[in-house]
Formats: structure tokens, C-alpha cells, sequence
């Protein structure tokens, strides 16, 4: 398992999913995109019987924080013991500090050394891959070194979301990591900075193909695949590699979805029991054939973009059955100035179809040599291989 240094600190299985706890997502991102509705959203309707039974409400949140900092008590802890209660699945609490770095994180930021870390084969911590151009990097840092401390505390045993929360800091801070390399083991202090994280990569394949991966959809994302898909060669297939991807911003999805759609509907969604759809912008490639990879690690937002090439007959699917993140979560400040993000509905793709703990089934269900695969069907389609 590895992780980059913005995962925010898991709390339950919600506050696992590194970028894509959300729907529509952060309070910024929501009121500049209006893919969702304002957290001033009036006038809640009723949630479905599903939807209510997994939900809580946020004044209840609101109410629980605010008595505890009445008492001297951390609010955010009380709002986080409601969550937790509620069964809500995705329901997180964020103190201000973890809220900075999720939003971060969707702009394609984050503070830290620019290294991830994962669990090897012998249960050691080491270095999963280095950012080129980061503090780590600089310093000689490869990936494959293990870690064996952070600031002087053991890293052996943690889980690699708690490595990950250790290497983050604020800008300008310090960090001393303890390596060992081949037997030689050594100290490196390090400075955190803010790194940029690149989410899409454009690779040219055999016989004139062109693969386009996207780890998250983060600010800028949408536009970039839209414009990797016009820069690629006349009639060039393209394999869109969505594998791992945990979601992001879901105005991204849709811009990124568009590349493929000559407008249309992306997915439908409700939000506190109103009906809600996303369209697709005019004027994408609907020509070139196109082979969407996905497996486990494909979630939300990256979801939704499988969903609506699939339904939409605009791509053969092909991997493992795709996560299963199909709820839309709310972000409510708390008086402390922490965030709540409640569940207040659920998506369906274009056909309907829920995502919500059933995932995505692909049109070709491969496991080990999925990216071969996806590449001979390709081929079958005229878009090379």
C-alpha cells in the first residue's frame, strides 16, 4: 500500500480514501464549480429511506461541537464521536489544520518532503517513489530506501496513512528521517515545501496509440486529458488508465468525461432527496476508439467517468470491478472553525445504474496483464495497440 504525503489521516474506512471523501467535495470547490449546492442550501428535502439510515444531520454535528467547546471540550472530537455513531460510511470531521491540506490536495498541492511511502513484502516502511524536484529528491533519496524513522520515532508497524501524516508539516518546517539503504543506514533533515503533484501523464504507445493516466482529479485535470486527447494523433486510440484513481473534484470528472461526449448526461445525483444531473460539454472526440482500464482502486469521482463512457457506449471497459463510491457528501463549519462532511445522497451512472457499494463491472473482467489486454482490444478497434 502506498500513499502520497496529502492522505488525510484515516478515521474509519471514510478517512481512508485519501482525496476523495466527497462528491462534489470542499467548500471552495463546490462554489466555484456549482456542481453541488452552497453549504446554505435551504430548505432540505426528505432522503430516501436508504439515504436517511446513513446519514446524520449536521445541526446535530453543529449542536454536539458547539456544547462541547461550551465545557472546554474539543468540538471537533465530539463532532467526530456523532459521525461515528451515525453508520454514516463517508461521514469525516476535519480540524482546520487537515481541511487546509484536503484543499490543498484538490489543487493539485501539498505540503511535505515529496516522497510516498509503502508497505514492502516484509512488512518494512520504505519509499514508494520521489518526487523529481522536492526536498527528498534533492537530498539523494530513492525510492526502494526504507524509512526507519521519522523525527526520531520508529515508523516499523504504523499503519502507512500514520507515516504519511508524520511526513507532513507546515511550509518552511523541518523533518529528520532515518534511511537505510544496502546495509548503510543515515540521517537526512529535511525542509517541507509545497509541491505540486502532477495527476495526468500522456504516453505514446506502440503502432501510434496514446495512453492517458490520471491518478486524481485535481484542479486542471479535466482540461489536461481534454487537451491530450486533441494533441493526439488523427484517428489514434486512446487507453485511459483511471486504475487507482481515488476521484477528486467531480467538475474535473465531468470536464475529463467531455473529452469523449459531444455533450449528453454524465450521471444523475441527489442531494437531500432533489433530483440533480451533470452534462458533458459540447464538442469531444467521438470518433476515436477508446479502452478505459480500471480495477479496486478506481473510485467516486473516477467512477463517475467510467460510468458514463461505459453507458454511453463510448468505451469498452476493461480490469476489475471498479470500488463502489457512490455517496455525495456536504461540507458544514463547525464553530471551531473544523469541517463536517455528511452524506446527503447517492449518484447513478447515465443508465442508472447505483455505484454505491456495488462498484462497476467492466466489459472484459481481467486481472494480472489488464494493461496487455486493454491494449488488443484496442487494437480490435482500430485505435491501435
Amino acid at each position: 500500500m502506498s500513499g502520497p504525503e496529502f492522505s488525510p489521516r484515516p478515521h474509519g474506512i471514510g478517512r481512508g480514501a485519501a482525496l476523495t471523501l466527497v462528491f462534489g467535495v470542499v467548500l471552495a470547490a463546490a462554489a466555484v464549480t456549482n456542481c453541488l449546492p452552497h453549504e446554505e442550501h435551504t430548505s432540505p428535502r426528505p432522503l430516501s429511506a436508504r439515504a436517511a439510515a446513513a446519514t446524520v444531520d449536521r445541526e446535530d454535528v453543529a449542536r454536539a461541537a458547539a456544547q462541547a467547546a461550551a465545557e472546554g471540550k474539543s468540538g471537533t472530537k465530539a463532532a467526530e464521536e456523532v459521525v461515528s455513531r451515525s453508520g454514516d460510511r463517508w461521514g469525516a470531521v476535519y480540524d482546520k489544520q487537515e481541511y487546509e491540506e484536503f484543499r490543498k490536495a484538490l489543487d493539485g498541492e501539498y505540503t511535505g518532503v515529496g516522497l510516498g511511502a509503502r508497505r514492502a513484502g516484509d512488512g518494512r516502511v520504505e519509499v514508494a517513489k520521489v518526487q523529481p524536484g522536492g526536498p527528498a529528491a534533492r537530498a539523494g533519496i530513492r525510492a526502494g530506501d526504507r524509512l526507519r524513522t521519522i523525527d526520531g520515532q520508529k515508523v516499523a508497524g504504523r499503519p502507512v496513512t500514520e507515516v504519511v501524516t508524520l511526513l507532513r508539516g507546515g511550509n518552511g518546517t523541518g523533518v529528520t528521517l532515518g534511511l537505510e539503504r544496502d546495509g548503510r543506514r543515515w540521517t537526512e533533515t529535511l525542509t517541507r515545501a509545497v509541491l505540486t503533484t502532477e495527476t495526468v501523464t500522456v504516453e505514446q504507445l506502440p503502432h501510434g496509440a496514446v495512453l492517458i493516466k490520471v491518478t486524481s482529479f485535481t484542479k486542471g485535470s479535466g482540461k489536461r486529458v481534454r487537451e491530450a486527447v486533441r494533441e493526439a494523433p488523427a484517428r489514434a486510440g486512446v487507453l485511459l488508465d483511471l486504475r487507482g484513481n481515488e476521484g477528486g473534484l467531480v467538475s474535473e470528472a465531468v470536464t475529463a468525461a467531455s473529452a469523449f461526449l459531444d455533450g449528453g448526461l454524465v450521471a444523475t445525483y441527489d442531494v437531500r432527496g432533489e433530483q440533480l444531473a451533470l452534462y458533458a460539454e459540447r464538442g469531444g472526440d467521438t470518433d476515436r476508439p477508446v479502452v478505459t482500464l480500471v480495477d479496486a482502486g478506481t473510485m467516486s469521482a473516477a467512477e463517475i467517468v467510467t460510468g458514463a463512457l461505459k453507458d454511453r457506449g463510448r468505451a469498452v471497459t476493461v480490469g476489475t470491478r471498479t470500488f463502489g463510491k457512490g455517496s455525495v457528501q456536504m461540507p458544514s463549519r463547525l464553530p471551531d472553525g473544523s469541517v463536517a462532511e455528511l452524506t446527503v445522497g447517492h449518484y447513478r451512472t447515465p443508465s442508472g445504474h447505483s455505484v454505491d457499494n456495488k462498484g462497476i463491472t467492466p466489459d472484459l473482467v481481467t486481472g494480472e496483464g489488464a494493461e496487455k489486454r486493454a491494449q488488443t482490444v484496442l487494437s480490435g478497434l482500430g485505435g491501435g495497440s
